[in-house]
C-alpha cells in the first residue's frame, strides 16, 4: 500500500523561515517536520511507500530524506513541472496507483490511528473516508457537515453565523480509491478540498468521514509553529524528546552550560550549544545545535534555528529566529518577530 504526502507548497504562511528552508524541513526541535508524518504512516505495517509530491526545492528535501534508509518506509519522490494544487498532485503522483492510497496534507501534524480509519474505509467500501477533526471556534475554519451515518453532506467555506450546523474541520488526511482520481483533470491546477471532494458528492459516491478527537494541528503559521513546541513540552503531543523524558529541561550531550547560567523547564538544547554564565533560558524555549547565547542574554518563550548567536544582554521574547541569525548586544526582540536566515540585528536594536 501506498501513501502520498503533500509536500509541494512554498510555506509563504512561514516566510521568511521557509525561503530557503521547505516547510517539510522546518526543524521541530532538531528533527525536519517531515519525520513525524513519516513515523505516522508507519503505524500500518502495509504501508511500505510514501510518494512525497514536490514542487518547491525538492534537492533539499530528498538530501534529507533519501531513500527512505532507517526510516522502515521507502521513500519515491514526484516532482510537479508546475504547481498542481492538492487534487493535481494527487493524481500526478497516484496515476498509476491500483490500491487504496492513504494522502496527508503537507503541513498537519496528527496522532490520528490511521489504522482505524482504513478500517471504516473498508467496512464502509467507501471511494474516499476524510479525517474530520472538531473544532472549539467553529467560525474560523470551513466545516464539513455529515449525516447521522457519518456520510459527507456537504463543505462550508466561512460559514456565517446562521449557517453554523457542525464543529468537524477537514484534518487533512484522506484514503481514496484510485479510480476517483479520473475526476481530477492531467495536469491541470486542481483543489481536492473545493473541486474534488465536492464531485464525490455530486456524483452519490461512498464519501465517509472518521472524526478523531487526538491532537492535531497545522503548523502552517508562526504561531501554530510556537504551540507545536509548546505542546510537546507539555506532553499534549508525544513526540521525542519530551515524550520519554523524566525531566521539563532537555539538554544535549554535547552542549555546554556555564556554572550560573539558568535553564527553566520546559525547554530544549540541543548539539553544541553554549549557554554563557549569567545568562537565562526561559520556559518553552528550544536553542538550536551549534547556538551561542551570551552573558546576561535572555531567551524566553523562542525558537533559534541552529548557528544562532544571542549577545550580551540581550533580550528575546516570543520570536522565532531562522539558521545563522545574530542578534547583537542588548538588542531586545519581543513578542511575534519572525528572522529569516543569517538576519543581523545591531546592538540596541528593538524589533
Amino acid at each position: 500500500m501506498k501513501a502520498i504526502l503533500l509536500a509541494g507548497g512554498k510555506g509563504t504562511r512561514l516566510r521568511p523561515l521557509t525561503v530557503h528552508t521547505p516547510k517539510p524541513i522546518v526543524p521541530i526541535f532538531n528533527r525536519p517536520f517531515l519525520y513525524y508524518q513519516l513515523e505516522l504512516l508507519r503505524q500500518v505495517p502495509e504501508i511500505d511507500e510514501a510518494i512525497l509530491s514536490l514542487n518547491y526545492q525538492p534537492r533539499r528535501i530528498e538530501e534529507i530524506f533519501g531513500e527512505g534508509e532507517g526510516l522502515g518506509l521507502r521513500l519515491r519522490y514526484v516532482v510537479e513541472p508546475v504547481p498542481l494544487g492538492t487534487g493535481g498532485a494527487v493524481r500526478y503522483a497516484g496515476d498509476q496507483l491500483r490500491e487504496s492510497v492513504v494522502v496527508f496534507n503537507g503541513d498537519v501534524l496528527t496522532q490520528v490511528d490511521l489504522g482505524a480509519v482504513l478500517r471504516l474505509h473498508r467496512e464502509r467500501r467507501a471511494k474516499a473516508t476524510i479525517v474530520l477533526t472538531p473544532v472549539e471556534n467553529p467560525r474560523a475554519y470551513g466545516l464539513v457537515e455529515t449525516d447521522a451515518q457519518g456520510n459527507i453532506q456537504r463543505f462550508l467555506e466561512k460559514p456565517g453565523e446562521d449557517e453554523i450546523t457542525c464543529n468537524t474541520i477537514n484534518a487533512g488526511v484522506y484514503v481514496l480509491e484510485p479510480e476517483t482520481f479520473e475526476q481530477i483533470p492531467k495536469d491541470t491546477a486542481w483543489s481536492i478540498e473545493r473541486s474534488f471532494f465536492p464531485s464525490l458528492i455530486e456524483r452519490g459516491e461512498a464519501f465517509v468521514a472518521y472524526v478523531s478527537d487526538g491532537y492535531w494541528i497545522d503548523i502552517g503559521t508562526p504561531a501554530k509553529y510556537l504551540q507545536v513546541h509548546r505542546d510537546i513540552m507539555d506532553r499534549r503531543y508525544s513526540a521525542p524528546p519530551f515524550a520519554d523524558s523524566p525531566t521539563a529541561v532537555s539538554v544535549a550531550g554535547s552542549a555546554r552550560i556555564e556554572e550560573g547560567a539558568e535553564l527553566h523547564g520546559p525547554c530544549f538544547v540541543d548539539e553544541g550549544a553554549v549557554i554563557k554564565a549569567g545568562a537565562r533560558v526561559l520556559p518553552y524555549s528550544v536553542i538550536g545545535r551549534q547556538t551561542h547565547v551570551e552573558e546576561g542574554a535572555v531567551v524566553d518563550s523562542s525558537i533559534i534555528w541552529p548557528n544562532g548567536w544571542i549577545g550580551r544582554e540581550a533580550h528575546v521574547t516570543g520570536a522565532i529566529l531562522g539558521r545563522n541569525c545574530h542578534v547583537g548586544r542588548s538588542a531586545v526582540l519581543e513578542h511575534g518577530a519572525v528572522l529569516g536566515d543569517k538576519t543581523v540585528i545591531t546592538d540596541y536594536s528593538r524589533l
